[in-house]
């Protein structure tokens, strides 16, 4: 654990002689550039990601079915679920990816924050002023305006919302007990990890935006449809019989 409290001691200090150059020294604004650093290189790993997850939402038609023709027996019905994730190259964790990407990183932010030794006290703060008081005095400690909290909360629905499939109850589920979960460790830790969460979320929400525009494959498009097309044929068939 200490070479990731090392490793992250100096990319901050980095990142806040980088503020102190540009005339604008703070801890609070060296954690924003490390934290839009940091979803830049993790950026074509993302991609992959979030377009794995779209296709996954394309595709819960196709797994409904394969789900309701195995119903009497889950093992062959999990094992069609996974041939047709294989047939489009999609992953049913996807959605958790993110989540383990980013655990080292908080750790490591969480542990450095109690132990680093702010090299001017007053630039401790969200952003550094001599004529503005900004809420957070210390990133070290918790926002005791819950200012930081809220954010994080209005922050992580709205990109869970991004990319939730709400025909899914699991899914829809952890839209609204995941960020209340967030919103209350971040009222407990210190305020400089809630700013690298809410900075986090938006900075992916972007990424998300962007992908959210590019189409999906036609082949997998073309599939889908015709799939279901021939799920309705079939179903007109019996009834007309």
């Amino acid at each position: 654990m200490s070479f990731l409290i090392d490793g992250m001691t100096k990319i901050l200090e980095f990142f806040y002689m980088l503020t102190k150059s540009m005339g604008v020294p703070s801890y609070g604004l060296a954690i924003i550039f490390l934290t839009i650093a940091i979803k830049m290189l993790l950026f074509p790993l993302s991609v992959k990601q979030m377009r794995s997850l779209k296709i996954t939402q394309q595709l819960q038609p196709k797994i409904k079915e394969a789900q309701e023709r195995h119903k009497k027996d889950p093992q062959k019905a999990q094992a069609a679920v996974m041939e047709i994730y294989k047939q489009y190259g999609a992953s049913p964790l996807s959605g958790c990816l993110p989540l383990l990407i980013q655990m080292p990183i908080l750790i490591a932010l969480y542990r450095t924050l109690y132990v680093f030794k702010f090299s001017v006290a007053a630039h401790a703060t969200f952003l550094y002023s001599p004529n503005l008081n900004f809420w957070i005095h210390s990133l070290r400690d918790p926002d005791k305006y819950f200012i930081m909290p809220v954010l994080a909360v209005v922050s992580t629905f709205a990109l869970q919302k991004m990319t939730t499939n709400m025909q899914d109850q699991t899914q829809k589920t952890m839209l609204y007990v995941m960020p209340l979960f967030i919103g209350f460790i971040t009222y407990k830790l210190p305020s400089g990890l809630g700013l690298y969460w809410v900075v986090t979320n938006i900075v992916g929400a972007l990424q998300q935006y962007i992908i959210n525009k590019q189409p999906i494959p036609v082949i997998v498009k073309e599939e889908i449809a015709s799939d279901e097309g021939s799920r309705k044929k079939r179903k007109n068939d019996r009834g007309s019989h």
